[in-house]
């Protein structure tokens, strides 16, 4: 179920400033973290006449227990005031009257900067020219993970047709700051003119947006924590660098 939370925050009379600093960072990543699994779609700020600051924000929960202990979970919750207003679809919503299935919507997990090994080429096979490119080493950022590349665990597995278009057989492990194990594959496609093509094969720094660099991706760990990830369905982008690649993985709600 959807529902419609406004916030209305008032720091205690005497609260100090380090406090009220510490509780905003805390609520920052704990707002990141509910967007991560799926239960914050948006939040927006306004400001009534008299100039007092609310917070409205579209929450998704299985049922409104799950929603109050999701808010009662939040850092500044103690310092709020609370209105929740269950949200159903109306008969003359548009997207109801076309009878469309939900938008998709991307929430970003991490965003992985690995380094390369050269390229171990095959040469031709009856598919297409394969090399296997290893990833060396690495860190990943993101709003509820962050941890570093295991190194010796992945490489690209790579298919080069005659046009250049690089297909992809991704595989590396992940190991959070936590000590979280995390396997993940793609299957990944690069692709773009034949100069641009050109300019990577010869290592130059190319802008992502002069070419298309995409993977469906899945994700599987023992974390008990981290179950959320085993049930995901991955969007990746990618971005060459000369010897490194960036891979920015996103689940798809």
């Amino acid at each position: 179920m959807e529902y419609l939370v406004e916030f209305q925050v008032e720091v205690p009379e005497g609260t100090s400033e380090n406090e009220v600093m510490r509780r905003e960072d805390a609520e920052a990543t704990a707002a990141a973290d509910l967007a991560a699994h799926g239960h914050v779609a948006r939040i927006w700020s306004t400001r009534t006449e008299s100039g007092e600051q609310r917070i409205l924000g579209l929450y998704r929960a299985d049922d409104r227990p799950q929603l109050d202990a999701l808010l009662r979970g939040l850092p500044l919750y103690d310092w709020m005031r609370v209105t929740v207003t269950p949200l159903v679809a109306h008969p003359n919503d548009p997207a109801a009257a076309r009878g469309r299935l939900p938008d998709p919507r991307l929430t970003l997990v991490y965003r992985l900067e690995a380094t390369l090994a050269p390229p171990l080429e095959l040469g031709e096979v009856a598919a297409g020219r394969r090399r296997i490119v290893a990833l060396t080493g690495g860190t990943f950022t993101g709003p509820a993970l962050r941890g570093a590349l295991v190194p010796g665990a992945g490489a690209d597995w790579q298919t080069v047709l005659p046009d250049g278009t690089a297909l992809g057989d991704v595989r590396y492990a992940l190991r959070t700051d936590g000590g979280d194990l995390l396997s993940v594959r793609s299957s990944s496609v690069r692709h773009g003119s034949a100069e641009v093509l050109a300019r990577l094969g010869r290592g130059e720094n190319v802008h992502p947006d002069e070419y298309v660099f995409r993977a469906s991706t899945r994700i599987e760990t023992a974390a008990p924590d981290l179950d959320w990830l085993n049930k995901g369905v991955f969007l990746t982008v990618g971005g060459r660098r000369p010897g490194a690649v960036v891979y920015e993985t996103y689940l798809a709600g």
